[in-house]
């Protein structure tokens, strides 16, 4: 389940650099994303595009879309508001509204609204059929996925999976930790936190506990509190395991030396 791919939030935090250095609007605001402020901006709106003064927004609808190299965003309407600091405008939070689509280098996110709170440097997906794909994986979501830009987290909320090939990772709340790739190499996620209740499948076993952490690049889960591993009809309880994701070989463990684990393993004919 390795996971090596740009945090797909980030690209909505593109997007909102897309709205807020657009020429064509007249939007001018520095330091609020990291990333290049250079680079040919299309924004396109099969409805038209309108500046509603005395909401202080600025509305884009119809199919609209806004592309800034590799990032797209489209969605039914974006909606961006702003408030008035020493005569300007300043853009404070992006809307993407109704099937929202963000593309970035590969990866697709899907969900119904998506939002970008800038002074925060939150950036929160919603929708009934949240999820993130990737050419590694896909992490789906009922609830919402989260990207904090400072702290460089994802956090998926609500029957959160993580999906590749055969093995699965779910839990209530899964939270994705990222790294910087070296120069010219993507983002990476090194780690993914599990909470509230975990249930990990391979193809030969399953593994449930109440929390975990993923080691991603030693394909290692490490669960813990009431643990229990089902393999077919035999089943091992203990207080902790370590799962190999990429062999399937699971090792039950104690709280602490010395404690017992438990096994219930039926003879076949």
């Amino acid at each position: 389940m390795a996971i090596r791919t740009n945090p797909i939030f980030y690209a909505l935090l593109l997007a909102a650099g897309i709205l807020l250095f657009s020429p064509g609007f007249g939007w001018a605001q520095e330091g609020l994303i990291s990333g290049s402020q250079d680079g040919a901006i299309e924004i396109e709106a099969d409805n038209g595009i309108e500046w509603l003064r005395d909401l202080q927004q600025y509305r884009a609808y119809g199919n609209a879309t806004a592309k800034r190299g590799t990032v797209t965003v489209i969605a039914d309407t974006l909606v961006a508001y702003y408030r008035e600091e020493d005569g300007r405008q300043v853009i404070f939070r992006l809307d993407a509204e109704g099937n929202v689509i963000i593309k970035s280098d590969g990866s697709e996110a899907f969900g119904d609204k998506a939002v970008y709170h800038l002074d925060k440097k939150v950036a929160v997906l919603v929708g009934k059929d949240l999820q993130v794909v990737t050419d590694r994986g896909t992490i789906t979501a009922e609830e919402s996925m989260e990207y904090w830009e400072e702290k460089r987290i994802i956090v998926a909320r609500g029957n959160a999976l993580a999906i590749q090939n055969e093995r699965r990772l779910k839990a209530g709340v899964l939270t994705a930790f990222i790294e910087p790739g070296e120069e010219g190499q993507s983002s990476r996620v090194t780690r993914i936190d599990a909470t509230s209740g975990v249930h990990i499948s391979t193809p030969t076993d399953i593994v449930t506990g109440k929390e975990g952490v993923y080691n991603v690049p030693e394909e290692k889960a490490t669960i813990c509190g009431k643990v229990k591993i089902t393999r077919g009809s035999n089943q091992l309880n203990g207080e902790c395991a370590v799962v190999n994701m990429l062999t399937g070989r699971s090792t039950l463990q104690g709280k602490s030396a010395g404690d017992k684990v438990k096994g219930l393993i039926l003879q076949t004919q």
